[in-house]
Order: structure tokens, then sequence, then C-alpha cells
């Protein structure tokens, strides 16, 4: 539940436990949007919600291998349209100070958590706040032919088309599973909106409490069906500042932290108390560009823009060392990656003389958004911002910097407003789909969806739905080749930076590995040799 403690206040009594009881303090790096993941997008939405849900089926911890969860098992049509799954026994649900569940998990909460996404007339479709962009923008509405309960333990569902990344994405954080129980109580006290404010799962840790922008803490669930968690209490401390976040680190008052500034990494290293972990990220970071109205749907003008920034300037200054110059919107290390793409060159010259072209004889005048915090995919978005705008500058591109708390910023992008604005991804499912589709297709071009170039191309939008459509892996691949190719010439996106992700945690943490996929995993992780808070 929501409390109304001072900050300082709040966080002691987040962090009070009895003296015997492990306490585990993660330093993250900024305030969900939501903590019921049917309604994020983001990684720090999902991640809040991560430690109280489960999936049918799930990615095994630090893979993108599919695995068994609240499904034990599943048969797959040959046609790929009728996916049918056996449920786990046993499966104890959550409780909290309305709710105590009569009966465990089974069918009715499968079909209560998908059906409320899908479906307009249920009663918890139109809860504030819940727009379910994530479902939307996989095109997941036009997909779902039917939901069926065959019996307590089994779930059918039917598409209405073949759809390659469909198991994957029910891995997803956005297809978790509530409990149809509690929104049955939540109804009859007039109360839905609790649904996603005070959330109940069956994940290994219940929740506690939040404030926003303070802490999110968690307690673990005794009975959870994959074995006890080894801590405790969890606890998120919301920090955005790195510094500060190392600070804390250091001193003891956190345990994990989120993404260290690329400049720290060797005094971490150095560290005898604490260690450095690092990966390859499956990610993206990028300037998108408003296609969708003036002045940027003039595609001379956004090839102007992409000529004019010098990416390896921004690596060299911002990332130093962590990050690598991206020319395609999916990572090099995913499947059907497009080595042969010739990247635009940085050449000002040229992207003057495009200005021009465009209708800009004089150059113009525009806006250009950078984010409030620190992300995996960019340390650091004023800095970065602040050497487009030089570059663009001298182009004849003058732009005023602006943002917005991190919120808002999502929104105002989203929703389509900025005409220039930092953004970025990390793979939920290790599908190019996941980039592809969900941030750059004409499902997701809407006013909410996560193409926030509000790019739409006829072309480009056929190839990568006739690559949902196969499950031929060299078929969508070559597929997949060519819409990077009609991505390349249409230019929507100032494809920036690949980036090394960075975690750190104290010595006494054990079993918390980087995930490939952005997620952050805590129910198998111990602290040796102490009791603490």
């Amino acid at each position: 539940m929501t409390t109304k403690l001072p900050a300082g206040a709040l966080l002691l009594a987040l962090l009070a436990s009895p003296a015997a009881a492990k306490t585990l303090v993660f330093c993250s790096e900024g305030s969900p949007e939501a903590l019921n993941p049917q309604i994020v997008t983001t990684t720090t939405g999902m991640n809040a919600g991560r430690p109280m849900f489960n999936n049918l089926v799930e990615f095994a911890p630090g893979t993108t291998r599919i695995v068994p969860a609240l499904a034990q098992s599943w048969d797959i049509s040959p046609d790929g349209t009728t996916y049918t799954f056996r449920l786990r026994r046993g499966v104890k649900f959550h409780a909290n100070g309305i709710f105590t569940p009569t009966r465990d998990f089974n069918a009715d909460d499968v079909l209560f958590s998908l059906m409320r996404q899908w479906k307009e007339d249920h009663p918890f479709h139109n809860t504030p706040g819940a727009t379910f962009d994530y479902f939307r923008d996989l095109g997941m509405p036009d997909l779902i032919r039917a939901i069926e309960k065959i019996d307590d333990h089994t779930v059918r569902i039917r598409l209405t088309r073949a759809e390659a990344p469909f198991l994957a994405n029910l891995a997803m954080p956005f297809n978790v599973v509530l409990s149809a129980e509690y929104g049955e109580l939540l109804l009859r006290r007039g109360e839905p909106e609790r649904l996603d404010t005070e959330p109940i799962g069956t994940g290994p840790f219940m929740f506690v409490g939040y404030q926003k922008d303070i802490a999110i803490r968690y307690r673990a669930l005794a009975d959870y069906w994959n074995g006890r968690p080894k801590i405790d209490t969890l606890v998120f401390s919301i920090t955005p500042n790195p510094v500060v976040r190392l600070t804390k680190l250091k001193a003891g008052e956190c345990h994990v932290m989120a993404f260290p500034n690329p400049g720290d990494r060797q005094a971490i290293a150095s560290n005898p108390s604490l260690r450095l972990l690092q990966q390859e990220g499956l990610n993206i970071g990028y300037l998108a560009m408003n296609a969708a109205r003036p002045p940027f749907d003039n595609l001379a003008l956004r090839r102007a823009v992409n000529m004019a920034i010098d990416k390896c300037a921004i690596i060299e200054a911002v990332y130093q060392g962590t990050g690598t110059v991206a020319k395609n919107p999916i990572p090099p290390t995913l499947w059907s990656y497009n080595e042969a793409v010739e990247d635009h060159p940085y050449d000002p010259e040229e992207a003057r003389r495009l200005v021009a072209e465009a209708g800009y004889p004089h150059g113009l005048d525009t806006d250009l958004w950078y984010m409030p915090v620190s992300r995996p995919y960019n340390p650091d978005g004023r800095r970065v911002a602040e050497l487009i705008q030089a570059d663009l500058a001298r182009v004849g591109i003058r732009t005023r910097l602006m943002t917005a708390d991190w919120d808002q910023y999502r929104a105002k992008l989203q929703a389509g407003e900025p005409a220039l604005a930092l953004y970025g991804w990390t793979g939920d499912n290790g599908e190019p789909d996941n980039f592809l589709n969900v941030l750059l297709g004409c499902a997701a071009a809407r006013p909410g969806g996560n193409n926030v170039a509000k790019w739409c191309d006829g072309e480009y939008d056929a190839l990568v739905t006739r690559a949902k459509a196969t499950s031929d892996r060299a078929e969508r691949e070559a597929l997949y080749r060519k819409a990077q190719e009609s991505f390349k010439r249409q230019a929507p996106w100032v494809p920036l930076a690949h980036s090394i992700v960075f975690m750190a945690t104290r010595k006494e943490v054990k079993g918390f590995g980087i995930d490939p996929l952005g997620r952050h995993v805590f129910d198998g992780v111990d602290l040796e040799g102490e009791a603490t808070r």
C-alpha cells in the first residue's frame, strides 16, 4: 500500500526487519511508472514488478531460453495457431491486508489476466492508467482468436494466424498472471485500481509498500512454488543519480547498484569490497525524429540529421570505451543483424546541403529532448544532447534542449510530442521482432505506442509482419535484413550506440548476475556471512 510517511522515516521503516533476517537493498535507477508489469513499457517498471509475479512460461535466468513456469508443459498445433498449456498445481498466491486467497492458482487466473488486456468490456480493462501499450504494440488484440479454459489446469489459446515470437512474447513481463479472486474482491469493494497499485501475484516476493522516488519493499513468500528465496526482505532504494548510487554501495547502504557511470568502472573493480559485473547489452540508444509531422516528415532533412552527427565523438566522450557506434536498429549480437548495411557517413557539408534541399536554406529551429535519468544504452542524456546540439548547429539546425521527469518524458515521447528525442531500448525476449516491430512497426506508431518516431512505412511494415508469420528461421532472417535496409533508406532515427551494461555489487552478495534481457533477478540471491538490518 502507499504510505504517507516522510521520506527519511519511510526508508528507515522499509529497512526495518527482525534482527536475524536478511535484507538485500538494490539501488535502482528510478521510480517505476507502475507496479503491475501489464501496464509498463520500461525495464525500470518491469523490474519493479518482476519479484511479485510469474508467467505461463519464462526465460531461464541469464538466457533467452524459454522454460516452464506456471505452465508445466505445452503443445503447439502443426499450423502454429493453437497453444495448449497444462498448468502447474499447488501454486500459492500472495495475501495482503484485505485479501487472503482461498484457492491455488488455476486456469481462471490465466483467463482473467489475458482477457483484461484483450477485451475492452472486461471490468478491469479501463482501470485508470491501464493502457496495455505493450500488448497493443505487439498486435495481440488482433492476433488472439480465443482464450479457453479446458479445465481448471488446462488453457488453450487460439490465434488468428501463426506468430513465430508468440511463446517468447508470453514470457515477457506484460503477460504476468494476476489473481482473479483478488480482482473479484476489489470489484465488490469498488476499488479496482488496487489491482495495479497493491499487486497480488505468485512470485517469490510479496509487495509490502511503495513511496514514489523513495523505495519499494518486498517480503519473501515462504511457500513459493519454486523454493523460498534466500533473502527475507528485498528493498528497491530509488536513487536516480549514479554517483549517489555508488556512494551508497561503498557505504554498505545498498548491496547491488544499477548502471554505474562508465568512468567509475575502474574504481569499482579495484575496490576490495565491491564486484564489477559487465555484459554486452542487447540494446540500442538512438535519436528519434518525429516523421509524422513537419519538419521531420521530410526525408532529406532526416538524412541531413544522420549525416550531421559525429557518433564516434559521442561514443568517446560519453561511453568512454563501453559503447560501439550503431548503424542498425538492432544490436549486432542479435540474430538477423544486417552487417552489409552501410551507415550514413559523418559529412557536415552534405548535411548542410540537404537541409537547404529540404526547403530550409536559412536553417530551422526545433526542440531536442533528452532523458533525465541514466540508462544502460545512454549513461548521460544531457551530455549526448549537448554534443548533438553542437553538431546540428553547424548545419543550420538550431535546437532547444528540453527534458521532463522520467514519467512525463516517456509519456510525451509516446504521445508523439517532441520533434527530436533521445531514447533507447533493451530487448525483452531475444527476438528481432522486439526491436523491429515494437519500436518501428505501424501498430506501435499509434499515440501511446513505443514507436516514438511515429514513422509508419508500408514496405517496412509488410516485411516485419511477414517475418512474424513464418517459422522458417532462414526466411525470417532474410525479411528482417531487408527491413533494416528499408529503415536505413527512410532514416526515422539516428542509431547512436550499443553499450556494454555494467552493474556492481558488494562482495557479500552471492548469486546475482547481469541478465541479457535487462532483468534484475533476486529470488536466487543470498547475502553471505551476515544477517543484515
